[in-house]
């Protein structure tokens, strides 16, 4: 039997393990960190089924990685398994109606990303009994993806140093190779220190923490005018220093994400943020600690491993989906928002042009290869761009929703153990495992996508975003 049928076939025969064990992953819905009966799932899979496992990584108690084979090429595998905070939801649920209030839930479709993961490597181990290919092949549990960019501590501590090139997918409403960017962001809390007093009978005597804040809020909205368009900057204060207003406060905290295209800009612009809040905490008399909490780098996305990508979306083609799926998909397009139901056509024309948008927007699910922008840079941020400043690195999106649902929102949850996803994760198995094989079987094109990826960095090394005191937190 040939490796494509050998792969897909093994991929369906063990469909029903697959998406058992993603339903089980969506179900304890674990922040990130904090994964532990998520991370032990995948581990006890992947060690049952021959991989030699090694876990607890980078200070990272949830991080694994499984391994399979010897030699050269090396081909990493990127699985994450975590979910988000306040987004619990009832499954297949179109009003919002979560299981428990103020709980986690899957609203980016992690827990199909590691197990659709886990499939591929399962499938191409297979491949590799029955071919006698050489080559080492390794899934890599990721923790954290959400808000603490995970991959970055592994890439500092030097796991992927050895590895040939990495690939990923990420659960989305269209299929299609990202050949475009990622934005790099920081994120750090400013905790400003002041002198309580009693703000009626002795306000000369505080020093208050609140101002701090607020006028680091200030300077850094002046500072906007000053960066570069495509530059990011977002904040949330955490700390207000209390309810009470006749107490001048004594602590106040505010968390900061810094976004630009490249992560040396992202650099500048937070040296910049620092002395606005270093200026704060001048002119109110107060002291700053600044703790940066996490870097996520650009994404630098490897043509040769993407075309590879787009040719096996091409030649499996689209997803096939039952009237009942079709119908389904339906029920939840109206429970999206109406900016988001605003949004789908400008969406779907930068996705497949205005021609082939204009039937697409048609259907409840998107079944069309997007494409018309997957040249274009995301908005988002990644830390398969840290992964990606040291190997060749591709990403690749499969639809699991209705068309026009929105990431990290409760609409997503609901469609997460549906059969529309369950098969967007197998499919997303099979691509992932029929790339890594041409890899495998072929490998100058491991030496073509290290040419690119030499050529892409122009002389440029990973600047290490992470300062040597950031470590793996719960925040």
């Amino acid at each position: 039997m040939n490796c494509v049928e050998l792969i897909q076939n093994h991929v369906d025969y063990h469909a029903s393990s697959y998406t058992s064990l993603s339903d089980k992953i969506w179900e304890l819905a674990e922040p990130r960190f904090q994964e532990y009966q998520s991370s032990k799932l995948l581990q006890d899979y992947l060690a049952d089924r021959g991989f030699s496992v090694r876990a607890d990584l980078a200070g990272e108690k949830t991080a694994f990685i499984a391994e399979y084979g010897q030699g050269s090429p090396v081909i990493a595998f990127l699985g994450e398994f975590d979910a988000l905070s306040g987004l619990s939801q009832q499954a297949d649920d179109i009003k919002h109606n979560p299981l428990k209030e103020g709980a986690c839930g899957h609203g980016c479709g992690h827990h199909l990303l590691g197990t659709g993961t886990l499939a591929a490597v399962c499938a191409l181990k297979a491949c590799m009994e029955e071919n006698h290919l050489p080559g080492t092949i390794r899934f890599y549990g990721c923790p954290a993806e959400e808000n603490a960019g995970g991959k970055a501590y592994l890439v500092r501590d030097g796991y992927f140093d050895d590895c040939d090139l990495a690939l990923c997918w990420h659960p989305e409403l269209v299929r299609r190779a990202v050949y475009g960017s990622s934005t790099a962001n920081f994120r750090a809390f400013f905790t400003f220190h002041g002198t309580p007093a009693h703000a009626a009978i002795q306000p000369e005597q505080g020093r208050s923490a609140l101002d701090a804040v607020e006028l680091m809020n200030v300077g850094v909205n002046y500072m906007r005018e000053h960066m570069i368009d495509a530059a990011r900057i977002h904040y949330a204060v955490t700390n207000t220093g209390g309810i009470a207003p006749n107490v001048v406060q004594q602590e106040a905290q505010v968390l900061y994400a810094i976004r630009a295209p490249k992560v040396t800009q992202v650099k500048e612009l937070y040296e910049r943020v620092c002395n606005i809040a270093h200026g704060a905490a001048l002119m109110t008399e107060t002291s700053v600690d600044i703790r940066q909490v996490a870097a996520y780098s650009n994404l630098i996305s490897n043509s040769v491993i993407c075309d590879q990508i787009e040719r096996h979306m091409e030649g499996l083609g689209p997803i096939s989906y039952t009237e009942e799926e079709l119908a389904y998909a339906r029920r939840f397009q109206t429970a999206i928002s109406e900016m988001d139901r605003k949004m789908m056509p400008e969406n779907a024309c930068a996705a497949f042009g205005r021609e082939i948008a204009q039937e697409q927007l048609k259907l409840p699910i998107y079944t069309a290869i997007a494409y018309g922008n997957h040249h274009e840079d995301m908005k988002g941020s990644t830390d398969v761009g840290d992964v990606s400043w040291m190997i060749p690195t591709a990403q690749f999106n499969v639809p699991t929703f209705a068309a026009g649902t929105a990431f990290h929102a409760w609409q997503a949850v609901a469609q997460g153990k549906s059969s529309i996803a369950h098969k967007g994760m197998l499919y997303a198995a099979k691509i992932m495992a029929l790339t890594a094989c041409d890899f495998l079987l072929d490998p100058s094109l491991v030496d073509q996508a290290k040419k690119i990826f030499m050529e892409m960095l122009g002389g440029e090394v990973y600047p290490n975003p992470l300062p040597p005191e950031c470590q793996p937190g719960i925040w």
